[in-house]
């Protein structure tokens, strides 16, 4: 077990089953363990890695460039998990790759929305710091994710997104036999009027972490329902699968650009041509 280990990163991390050299520097984050088999197609070389629990790995290569995912389940607690053992055996930048719910009408299902920040709705990311403390998005990783959907022609938005803890309540839905949590039915309209851009489980949980660790993250989900029209559709996992996986050969151009420069952070002055 990892915590009897005087160096963390030395063993078979507990939960995910992961040693040092499994995964590349870049990992995207689905929740469902199926999700794997919508992600890897888009790689060459892909080799599982582990199985176990809800986290089920898998390493390849998009267009030569290394990269791995990872699912983490439902919700920011198991999300946690992941990212702390992943970062113990080398991983240093995470991309959330899921589904969400819009809550603005002009966006429809099988657009994506990249995330810029997060509305922490979740727990998890409380017990790591202040409830004031802001999940942010890393710039680099939102304009990889941009350019990435650019590239490939695909409809998106940028924006806030709401991070839940509970599928029902939490998201203004009713529970069972109809019950109602305090503020629930306000709950939606709020956060539009805020121009919050849509409520998922995760984002605001793996965004907190990487900025304490001094990680890079962001996220892309694809839009399943879109809470103010009413309308559902369960398309565009694979466009979301795509457009990370191009996001992280477009970090690994940014990091060799920076490595030449001799700079620490990419800006939009320097091309990566």
């Amino acid at each position: 077990m990892t915590g009897d280990s005087e160096d963390p990163n030395d063993e078979v991390q507990y939960h995910v089953e992961l040693s040092e050299g499994d995964v590349a520097n870049a990992v995207l984050l689905p929740g469902n363990p199926e999700r794997l088999d919508k992600i890897t197609p888009f790689w060459e070389n892909v080799e599982e890695k582990a199985y176990h629990r809800e986290y089920r790995t898998a390493t390849g290569e998009y267009e030569g460039t290394p990269i791995s995912v990872t699912s983490t389940g439902i919700g920011a607690p198991s999300t946690a998990i992941a990212v702390e053992e992943l970062a113990r055996v080398g991983a240093d930048t995470f991309i959330r790759v899921g589904s969400c719910g819009a809550l603005q009408a002009e966006m429809e299902p099988g657009d994506l929305v990249i995330t810029t920040g997060g509305v922490r709705q979740e727990g998890t990311s409380d017990a790591y710091v202040r409830e004031d403390y802001p999940a942010t998005a890393d710039h680099e990783v939102v304009s990889a994710l941009v350019a990435a959907a650019e590239r490939l022609g695909y409809d998106y938005h940028t924006g806030i997104t709401m991070s839940a803890d509970s599928f029902y309540a939490g998201q203004g839905r009713p529970g069972f036999e109809g019950f109602e949590a305090a503020g629930s039915t306000e709950l939606i309209e709020n956060l539009k009027n805020a121009n919050v851009a849509n409520i998922e489980m995760e984002a605001s949980a793996i965004m907190t972490l990487a900025n304490i660790y001094g990680l890079r993250a962001g996220a892309v989900c694809s839009v399943f329902a879109n809470r103010e029209t009413g309308e559902f559709l369960t398309e565009g996992e694979t466009t979301a699968a795509e457009t990370a996986s191009l996001a992280v050969k477009i970090l690994a151009k940014m990091d060799e650009k920076k490595a030449e420069e001799g700079v620490d952070r990419w800006h939009a002055g320097m091309s990566l041509d």
